[in-house]
Formats: C-alpha cells, sequence, structure tokens
C-alpha cells in the first residue's frame, strides 16, 4: 500500500491525520504542500485545503473523511469503540470540536496569529460562540479521562491538535485560559501528550517552526 500525506507541520489538521498513521502503524511518506489554488493541487484537493492524502485509488481530503478510510482499512487499531451507540458519540464529538469550536476560533486566526487588525465587534461574537461551543462539548464529553470513556479515541486526537489554536486564542484576545478553568482539559491533553506518536509529530512541528 502506498500512502502519501500532503500538507504541512503548521496545519492541526494535518497533524491529527499523521498522529494517527503513526498509531496505526501504517507506513506513509509526507509531502510537504501549503494551501493552493494552482491548477495542479487542486486536481487533488478541490478546495485547495490541506491535508490532502493520496492512495492507490486517487486522492482524499477532509480530516474526518481521511480517518474514516483510516480506520476502515483495518490496519493497527481502531480508535472507535465496538459499540455502535459509542462509536456515534465518538463522532458527535469530533463535530462539536470542529463546528461549535474550532470553526468560531478560526474567525480571529487573522488577528492573532497573522496581525491582522483587532475587531471587538468580531472579537465579541466569536467569544460567544466559543463560550457556548465549550458549554455543549462539556455536556457530552465524559473525561473518564479521555473525552468518550476510558479509552482514547479519534476525538482526542482531534482535540489535542485543533483546540491548540484555538486555546492561543483565547489566552491571547480574553485572558481566558481553558485549560485552567477546566481541569479534565488539562490532564486529557497531558495524557495525550505522552504518547509516542504525539511526542514525534510536536517535535517534527517545533522543528519547522
Amino acid at each position: 500500500m502506498n500512502i502519501k500525506l500532503h500538507g504541512m507541520y503548521l496545519s492541526n489538521y494535518y497533524n491529527v491525520v499523521k498522529t494517527v498513521l503513526l498509531e496505526k502503524g501504517i507506513v506513509f511518506e509526507e509531502v510537504n504542500q501549503s494551501p493552493s489554488q494552482e491548477d495542479g493541487y487542486l486536481g487533488k484537493s478541490p478546495m485547495g485545503k490541506v491535508p490532502c492524502l493520496e492512495t492507490e485509488a486517487g486522492y482524499l481530503t477532509e480530516t474526518s473523511v481521511i480517518l474514516e478510510y483510516l480506520d476502515d482499512l483495518g490496519e493497527g487499531p481502531s480508535f472507535y469503540p465496538e459499540d455502535r451507540f459509542q462509536k456515534a458519540k465518538v463522532r458527535e464529538l469530533i463535530r462539536y470540536l470542529e463546528l461549535y469550536i474550532e470553526l468560531p476560533a478560526r474567525r480571529l486566526y487573522g488577528e492573532v496569529f497573522f496581525g491582522k487588525p483587532e475587531n471587538e465587534v468580531l472579537q465579541a461574537e466569536v467569544k460567544s460562540m466559543l463560550e457556548k461551543g465549550f458549554t455543549a462539548l462539556y455536556r457530552i464529553a465524559k473525561f473518564a479521562p479521555y473525552l468518550a470513556g476510558d479509552q482514547v479515541t479519534y476525538a482526542d486526537f482531534y482535540a489535542h491538535f485543533a483546540l491548540s489554536p484555538v486555546t492561543r486564542v483565547c489566552k491571547k484576545v480574553w485572558g481566558w485560559d481553558v485549560r485552567r478553568d477546566t481541569p479534565a482539559f488539562k490532564t486529557l491533553i497531558d495524557l495525550l501528550s505522552e504518547r509516542e506518536s504525539v511526542i514525534r509529530v510536536q517535535a517534527d512541528q517545533a522543528a519547522d517552526s
């Protein structure tokens, strides 16, 4: 099986997929690729986003779709519970992380990470959405110690990487320390940070920064 992961270390969603590939022991090649609207890359990733997974059958985009494909391959451990309902709950957690937390926070990435002018109206809108999103996430997350229970799942890898820039936004814009205010979330991140896959991915990310 020939798999190539297109993307860059700066992308947290790229790092989610990379971590899962490492956890499963799937051999893959990394291809350095920034988001691009060039025709050559749009033929692989129609929105020009990363990550993009190249397989012998063709290309796949969108992190959740890529993870479903990797799980369906049946190689290495699955990070879904066997129970169908609990499996759906993991997918639910991922959607909450994507839609109600990471996506709203993304609206402030320009001013937090790239020097765009501050917009107090936008900041207020995003804070309201994030407060609602985190509250909703905490209603369905178990933190026992992982999001879905006592076993690590795909939702945890999402949380570790996709929420990293979100917590930085919260800290810089509002002085809101998500990890301090939610000890269970800090415990989760600390646990994940001890995994060999996460250590390697973070080391690669730091070396590239």
